[in-house]
């Protein structure tokens, strides 16, 4: 009986070890930039889209002016990791934007955008793929649309990997961009942000 009990209790060890709460959060040493409901007041608004705090998250879907809106961090990091938790409808255009150069005017041409976006023509820059820097096409496997996913990036000095759902999809070095604020992005489409966690190194 003794060991019956003691084979129950570790099996529910590893369960709880393997899977948590729902969710792998990080947890010393992060600064939290979104936590549900909360965060906006961390960004700066670019563009006209629709962002408000709704259903646990900080969320858009709309646009009142043409081209990408971007909720731009207050603070700049040059070292660093990033832990987002998103969803995304399959026809959702957006993305994860790390060392903006220029907060004013945020692009793929002045920082580095780990890409939301399953449908676009170019596969090259689907879902987890790395913009400006684009090594091979990312496998379809990495979807997004219409569920939770997890980015987790690393980026110190030229080195930068991104993982999607905990599998690594980009390992580049790159140096184009050494620091700058991270970025949010609204393109076309519902995008949900519910965990945003930033760690210096």
């Amino acid at each position: 009986m003794k060991r019956m009990i003691a084979i129950v209790a570790a099996s529910l060890v590893v369960t709880l070890t393997v899977f948590g709460c729902g969710h792998n959060l990080p947890s010393e040493g992060w600064a939290t930039l979104i936590d549900g409901n909360t965060g906006l007041d961390n960004f700066n608004r670019l563009g006209g889209a629709n962002w408000h705090a709704q259903d646990g998250s900080i969320q858009a879907d709309k646009s009142t002016t043409k081209g990408s809106s971007v909720l731009v961090s207050k603070r700049t990091f040059k070292d660093f990791e990033v832990y987002a938790e998103f969803w995304a409808d399959e026809d959702t255009n957006s993305g994860l934007y790390i060392r903006c150069t220029k907060p004013d005017n945020v692009s793929s041409a002045s920082a580095y955008e780990t890409q939301i976006w399953d449908k676009n023509p170019n596969p090259s820059f689907s879902t987890g793929a790395l913009l400006p820097v684009a090594t091979v096409p990312v496998p379809p496997i990495y979807k997004a649309g219409g569920r939770w996913n997890t980015y987790e990036i690393y980026a110190k000095g030229s080195q930068i990997t991104v993982k999607l759902n905990g599998v690594v999809t980009v390992h580049v070095q790159d140096s184009r961009y050494p620091s700058g604020a991270i970025g949010l992005q609204q393109n076309a489409g519902l995008i949900k942000w519910r965990k945003v966690l930033v760690r210096e190194l």
